[in-house]
């Protein structure tokens, strides 16, 4: 099974469409990305972290309640978004997840790098996205987001940071500034459904820094940046990729 769709990023310099390969919920699906030309590309690498407007672009992994754990296969030539495997089972979440859920691209959370305050090192990934906005958005989309602020996540002894961001186009961008601004109950729900989400699985209950509270705007745009600057060396090849795939290894 094959079919595409394109998504345009608001202010972007080019649009990008996507390819299902497989079917859905099967080990074979994969939802590739192709630039304007058609050509295969990578979600992670070729799509640029920022608009010339200054929002963020972010890649859709998770639409907005449903429960399939999708997710950009680093480890993947040309890194599309398939389903995390684990024990050999397709994994979903017990339950769905009330928000749109993805990463920045061109960002890594290097599990080589002890953060000073927190110690601990990164979990490897793509730094998450939870985009708290009134609908629900198509995975693979690529959306341009306003942030709000970026809670630190613990999770199994990694840095697991999760941007809190609001699509650029819901009404509610226009009053979200920063952390302050966001309701103490969506705050509170975002902050719970990741600290719970995993013991259903006998897993431990997940624990944040910096006193569990997000953190402001600016201290958001830090982390992004630094998180950021580790994918450039990734890139560069000047930092241990490991089993990742960068486009240069």
């Amino acid at each position: 099974m094959s079919s595409s769709r394109t998504c345009l990023a608001a202010a972007a310099t080019a649009s990008f469409s996507t390819e299902q390969i497989g079917e859905s919920a099967t080990e074979e699906f994969r939802l590739a990305f192709k630039d304007e030309s058609g050509a295969t590309i990578s979600p992670w690498h070729d799509i640029p972290l920022k608009n010339e407007d200054g929002a963020y672009n972010m890649v859709v992994e998770i639409p907005r309640y449903t429960k399939a754990k999708m997710e950009v296969a680093t480890k993947e030539e040309s890194n599309p978004i398939a389903q995390d495997i684990k024990k050999g089972k397709l994994r979903d979440y017990h339950g769905p997840i009330f928000w749109n859920y993805g990463c920045f691209p061109q960002t890594w959370e290097n599990p080589n790098d002890e953060h000073p305050e927190l110690k601990v090192f990164g979990d490897d990934d793509p730094i998450d996205v939870v985009e708290i906005g009134g609908k629900a958005i198509d995975m693979g989309s690529v959306a341009p987001v306003k942030i709000l602020g970026v809670i630190a996540m613990i999770d199994d002894g990694e840095l697991d940071w999760k941007v809190l961001a609001i699509s650029t186009d819901d009404p509610l961008a226009a009053e979200y500034n920063d952390i302050d601004d966001v309701p103490e109950s969506v705050k509170s729900g975002v902050r719970e459904w990741f600290r719970w989400y995993k013991t259903p699985d006998d897993k431990p209950l997940n624990g944040f820094g910096f006193d569990e509270k997000f953190l402001n705007v600016a201290e958001t745009e830090k982390v992004i940046e630094e998180t950021h600057e580790a994918w450039k060396a990734l890139r560069e090849g000047t930092t241990d990729a490991g089993k990742l795939w960068t486009g240069t290894n």
